[in-house]
């Protein structure tokens, strides 16, 4: 990857740096455009990166299952004849449209909280979620960062540990099927007795063998010098358990925020949405949507059609900001492997 000066113009800025931006720095390269990529988080990938890096995705064309990593690995390798510029671990704050000389299309300036300043005469959002705020687990908020973790990052740091995971959602369960295998022990606890997840996740739990504790919440965490030792798990009806345990994985979900991005001019639904018409055209000329983050009638939230949204996103733009470069620029099999195509 290649880092971005701190100032500098683009053809295309990208706001998100999950799987869908990835692409579109990839496509848009194809275009023949100049690209950066820009991203609160220090490194790209998103919510995967942040959330489950380790976890099998099933749903992407081509891959039976792709480790999540290994999917962020993937398109950055695609992107990277291309050389896009990263901008990482820079939220963006405010973007000014400078109207265009002589009628011409606009261009944008954002700011990042670094002070950073990118010129770009189309923006592209995938910011997926916005800013995201796992949902904290008051009992155990002292051994934040000494035993308890709101995201797997490396499986392999629980092997031979006794783990508790806190949630019922399909993150939870996820996560108990993925150190079922490498933990001393695996609990669930959660506060109900039915769960969000998928009914076939659940089923696959239980069928490992994971303990499951339900209408139950985890009430206390026993420690010694800052390290976790056990858990004590009172149940609804007042019983309450002890368990031994060397980690915690608070699976409660988390809260989400466009944040400035609810600042920039651009018809925004419910604070959580961006509305686009069929070429990814957000209420703004020249700013465009693409991912979780936007919203039309008969959206699905799937990694696969962000991807198919980032193509139409990017060559919408391209054509915006050179009028006699069509839509379409022709399929991929039409130029050679061995350089980066020229729109």
């Amino acid at each position: 990857m290649s880092p971005c000066p701190a100032d500098h113009s683009t053809d295309l800025l990208i706001v998100g740096a999950g799987p869908t931006g990835l692409f579109a720095a990839y496509y848009a390269g194809f275009r023949g455009l100049s690209v950066t990529v820009l991203d609160s988080l220090p490194e790209p990938g998103g919510q995967i990166n942040a959330m489950y890096p380790e976890k099998q995705i099933f749903d992407i064309a081509g891959f039976p299952a792709v480790r999540g990593r290994e999917l962020v690995d993937r398109l950055l390798e695609q992107a990277a004849p291309y050389d896009p510029c990263h901008l990482l671990g820079h939220r963006a704050e405010t973007m000014e449209r400078i109207p265009g000389a002589g009628g011409g299309p606009d261009t944008f300036t954002v700011t990042t909280h670094q002070g950073a300043r990118v010129r770009a005469r189309a923006v592209l959002i995938t910011g997926g979620i916005g800013t995201f705020t796992p949902r904290p687990l008051p009992a155990a908020a002292a051994y934040e960062g000494a035993g308890l973790a709101y995201f797997v990052r490396r499986p392999d740091d629980y092997a031979g540990r006794d783990v508790v995971i806190v949630g019922g959602g399909d993150s939870a369960f996820d996560w108990a099927l993925t150190l079922h295998p490498l933990a001393a022990s695996v609990t669930l606890v959660h506060r109900r007795d039915t769960f969000r997840a998928h009914p076939a996740t659940v089923a696959a739990v239980r069928a490992a063998g994971v303990e499951l504790l339900t209408n139950a919440e985890l009430s206390k965490v026993i420690g010694d010098g800052g390290d976790i030792e056990a858990v004590e798990i009172t149940r609804r009806d007042g019983q309450t358990y002890r368990l031994p345990c060397r980690g915690i994985i608070a699976a409660l979900g988390f809260t989400a925020n466009l944040g400035p991005l609810l600042g920039w001019g651009i018809d925004i639904a419910h604070r959580r949405h961006i509305p686009v018409d069929s070429a990814m055209r957000t209420s703004l000329p020249g700013v465009y949507a693409a991912g979780d983050i936007n919203d039309y009638p008969g959206k699905v939230r799937l990694i696969a059609v962000g991807f198919g949204e980032a193509a139409t996103a990017v060559n919408n733009a391209a054509h915006h900001i050179d009028p006699e470069q069509p839509v379409f620029p022709g399929h991929s099999t039409d130029v050679s492997t061995a350089t980066p195509a020229v729109a």
